[in-house]
């Protein structure tokens, strides 16, 4: 098979595209405000966000859905449901250097569970980088020092119902295309908050309505162009670009909505980010990159 060509400045540029359609994301969330419910909100955003599935109604057609994918499907859709309700709530309490810095925390949950569910070695490099990722995260929790809020927790929360949802994710891709996997993660969660936004529905206001299309506009966005990235060159170039994403995010509540900067959210997002990209390095190394999933991967 022909090696393809690497092109890393083009793979960086994607990135650097890829980090700027996801802070967006979290900036009009936070734009959208507290009034309307976060289950709500994350239903209308994957609800408005179906309009983007139409060009691969043909892929879903052609597949053979087994038991056995009905039952990953809904696995799948229930964990990513509560993770998503929990991110967008955590949205409204939080500050978005607070939330960017937090979803790092996403796959060292995931190297950890991959290695206790899914056989994968759990070396002692990574072992040392998933405890400096855990320090990280005390960083910027600083418990005892500071009172966490529920905003806090509910990032916890989110990082580990998305471990979940990647993990099975990657049982997926094991048995159908990358298209239908996200497909039907759309489809899924939608239904899955459905009931949840019935139950707690406030009627939007059309500017709440289009600033959710922007949010799936850009999510999907992002999706597209860290593809582009990952195929002009190897994680390892793309992964370091990352960083930058939390900058723009400290910028962006500074001057945008006003939160002040928070040194130690920085330090502690740097420290696990760093961690991230070890392992994401180590799994190019084995070739084990499909795993670990990369830590600027929108929840959205």
């Amino acid at each position: 098979m022909e090696k393809q060509e690497q092109r890393p400045i083009v793979g960086v540029f994607w990135m650097v595209v890829t980090g700027l359609c996801f802070v967006a994301v979290t900036a009009l969330v936070k734009l959208n405000g507290p009034r309307i419910p976060a289950a709500e909100a994350a239903f209308l955003r994957y609800a408005l966000g179906l309009v983007f599935l139409l060009p691969i109604l043909g892929a879903l057609k052609r597949v053979e859905f087994t038991p056995r994918l009905w039952r990953l499907f809904a696995i799948r859709g229930t964990f990513h449901t509560v993770g998503v309700t929990l991110w967008f709530f955590a949205m409204t309490q939080i500050s978005i250097a607070e939330v960017t810095a937090m979803n790092y925390l996403t796959p060292v949950y995931v190297t950890i569970a991959a290695a206790l569910f899914l056989g994968e070695k759990l070396a002692m490099r990574r072992i040392a980088a998933v405890l400096c990722a855990l320090a990280g995260a005390m960083i910027i929790l600083r418990p005892g020092f500071r009172e966490l809020s529920i905003g806090h927790i509910a990032m916890l929360g989110v990082a580990m119902m998305f471990c979940v949802s990647y993990l099975t994710a990657k049982l997926q891709a094991d048995a159908i295309p990358a298209s239908v996997v996200v497909a039907m993660l759309s489809i899924t969660v939608t239904i899955g908050l459905a009931p949840l936004a019935y139950s707690v529905w406030i009627t939007p206001t059309l500017s709440e309505v289009g600033l959710l299309f922007a949010v799936a506009c850009f999510a999907t966005a992002g999706h597209y162009t860290m593809t582009l990235a990952f195929a002009a060159t190897p994680l390892t170039v793309t992964q370091p670009v990352t960083f930058i994403q939390l900058v723009w995010a400290v910028s962006l509540g500074y001057f945008a909505f006003g939160e002040a900067v928070d040194i130690w959210v920085i330090i502690g997002g740097f420290v696990i980010l760093g961690s991230v990209t070890f392992i994401t390095w180590r799994e190019a190394m084995l070739k084990r990159g499909e795993i670990t999933p990369m830590s600027h991967e929108t929840k959205v």
